[in-house]
């Protein structure tokens, strides 16, 4: 049963509890992208004994993700228990309809939403965060926070209080993972291994990294993310999916190399827990499985007369001159970052629908007038041409065969997002008209490249994405043993306030994952001061430069296209 209470009940915000507590102490380890179908296997070949003990100590499952299955979403949903279409953060971009430019997202578009370091620290507990997703600029909190690696770099403003930045740089020269994956001709086996070592180095500094600021500082709630578990994946997911892993041995046993390495980080943190006598929660903000091709809808949308380029050349003439630069490792000029008509070369005047950014899924609006800048779109049209450009991208024309022979829907679901996300479009203006969830194999690119809807990936490019299906485990005092856990993201930080024994907001979205206990906590929700219905519009915290860092950083890893 739960009950409500009024918040002029709740205790003195002394770091007393409520409420009985499941554990007065825990750490939180997101290990990004993790999912089941590679670490099952690889705990039961002994490649990861750390992980399997935990699993078998206590309580496992899948953790469905957002819709869509992406970082920023899912981690943003993870810290406030509230879905995308209430905190608004749906993708690393924002689409600005009136200026028809995309900007970063940033913790200034979540001012009007309390995240979990905030409600710990208001309890008066100590809270600590290290790398998690979307949390940069730091906010004040009652302990520390390192941002994640949507940090531009080092020399940013990355960790509260500011005072902590000197010794967390003499200490770690890259806190905030900006090392890209590295290319070079002819690098071979060589380059590919020093790529995974400084994957497999990042696990063991995020483990360092949480110890140390962890007892300089003092926690009750402490919590790491190792996001390049994400990156190692998407990176090396040939060397890892059993349909191709045999083709390289060298490679693979690299790669179960890296996995062994973030076996002992994990170690590392599990028994830091067991030390301080706190439980322990493992989340992953998404699954992973193999990447086989990519799908481009703006070049559907052109085919079918709803969009329009710029004559002349200037797509190719674009494309042609950012090639150019990477050849000689020139960094891309950031006066165009975020500008949809330099980076697409669209004739706006011209074009009724474009995917103005995609993160894996597409978000599609409509050149609405009134809306954007020259919209061309009738506000009577809205509804008619939406449902005609569903209609389209879930018919007949969207269907093709793969290259083993198998007949597939480029898009298996096409979302009106209000509808999705159970909100209303005037209070969430922000939000596409149409969410183009792709067949899981393929990824979502905006550019056009070539005449064929769908780019197949040869072996050599073969990657990983995203899938919905992350992992939960949880072990520790008062945590149950079982394998059937099953919950969603949004669930994550009730479940958390409730295990310390706290009361739950009202407004949290999510469940108390009850199952993962070996009793039911107790349950109370308390009354929040009304927040607005719309995401701040916050301010711009990335100068030009700073955006272009991290959109360079996004495309390596294959999200922004």
């Amino acid at each position: 049963m739960t009950v409500e209470r009024d918040s002029s009940s709740r205790s003195a915000r002394s770091g007393g509890r409520a409420l009985p507590a499941v554990a007065e102490r825990l750490l939180i380890i997101g290990l990004d992208g993790a999912t089941f179908d590679v670490l099952g296997p690889m705990m039961t070949a002994g490649v990861m004994p750390r992980m399997k003990e935990a699993v078998e100590s206590g309580a496992s499952g899948v953790l469905r993700s957002t819709v869509p299955p992406i970082t920023p979403a899912a981690w943003t949903t993870f810290l406030t228990g509230k879905q995308p279409g209430t905190h608004g953060i749906i993708d690393f971009q924002r689409y600005d309809c009136a200026t028809n430019r995309l900007s970063l997202n940033s913790t200034r578009c979540l001012d009007h939403i309390r995240n979990i370091w905030q409600i710990l620290s208001d309890e008066g507990l100590r809270v600590g965060s290290v790398n998690v997703p979307m949390t940069y600029p730091p906010i004040p909190v009652n302990g520390f926070l390192v941002s994640g690696f949507e940090t531009p770099g080092p020399e940013a403003n990355f960790v509260y209080p500011p005072e902590l930045k000197s010794e967390v740089l003499r200490h770690w020269p890259d806190p905030t993972l900006k090392t890209k994956w590295r290319r070079r001709t002819f690098g071979g086996d060589t380059l590919f291994e020093e790529n995974v070592a400084c994957m497999s180095d990042s696990f063991h500094q995020g483990a360092a990294m949480t110890t140390s600021l962890g007892d300089k500082s003092g926690w009750d709630v402490l919590m790491v993310v190792l996001k390049l578990v994400d990156n190692l994946q998407h990176k090396t997911w040939k060397h890892i999916d059993p349909r191709w892993s045999d083709r390289h041995p060298k490679r693979r046993e690299i790669v179960l190399g890296a996995f062994r390495e973030l076996d002992r980080a994990v170690g590392t943190l599990l028994d830091y827990a067991q030390d301080g006598g706190a439980a322990v929660m493992m989340v992953s903000d998404h699954g992973h499985g193999s990447l086989e091709g990519k799908v481009q809808p703006n070049l559907l949308l052109k085919r079918w007369g709803y969009l329009t380029l710029r004559g002349g050349g200037a797509q190719q003439l674009t494309r042609a001159r950012l090639a150019w630069n990477r050849v000689l490792g020139k960094p891309q000029k950031a006066i165009h970052a975020g500008d949809i008509g330099h980076d697409l070369a669209v004739d706006f005047s011209k074009t009724r629908a474009c995917v103005m950014h995609a993160g894996m899924a597409g978000f599609l609006y409509l050149n609405l007038q009134g809306r954007q800048p020259g919209g061309v779109v009738d506000p009577a049209e809205y509804e008619p041409l939406r449902d005609e450009l569903r209609e389209r991208f879930l018919g007949s024309e969207c269907r093709t065969v793969d290259p083993w022979g198998k007949s597939i829907q480029l898009f298996t679901e096409v979302h009106r997002t209000e509808e999705l996300y159970g909100c209303s479009r005037d209070d969430q203006p922000w939000l596409p008209d149409l969410l183009l969830t792709p067949h899981e194999s393929l990824a979502v690119i905006r550019k056009i490249r070539g005449s064929n809807p769908v780019r197949w990936l040869s072996y050599r490019r073969l990657e990983g994405t995203h899938r919905s299906d992350g992992i939960l485990i949880a072990t520790g005092p008062g945590i149950a043993r079982s394998s059937s856990v099953s919950a969603d993201m949004v669930d994550c930080a009730p479940t958390i306030l409730a295990m310390l024994g706290l009361r739950i907001p009202r407004d949290m979205e999510g469940q108390v994952i009850t199952g993962m206990f070996e009793r039911r906590p107790a349950i109370e929700t308390e009354s929040v001061e009304s927040e607005d219905s719309g995401p701040a519009t916050g301010e711009e915290v990335y100068s030009p430069e700073e955006q272009q860092t991290v959109i360079d950083r996004l495309m390596d890893l294959g999200y922004l296209q």
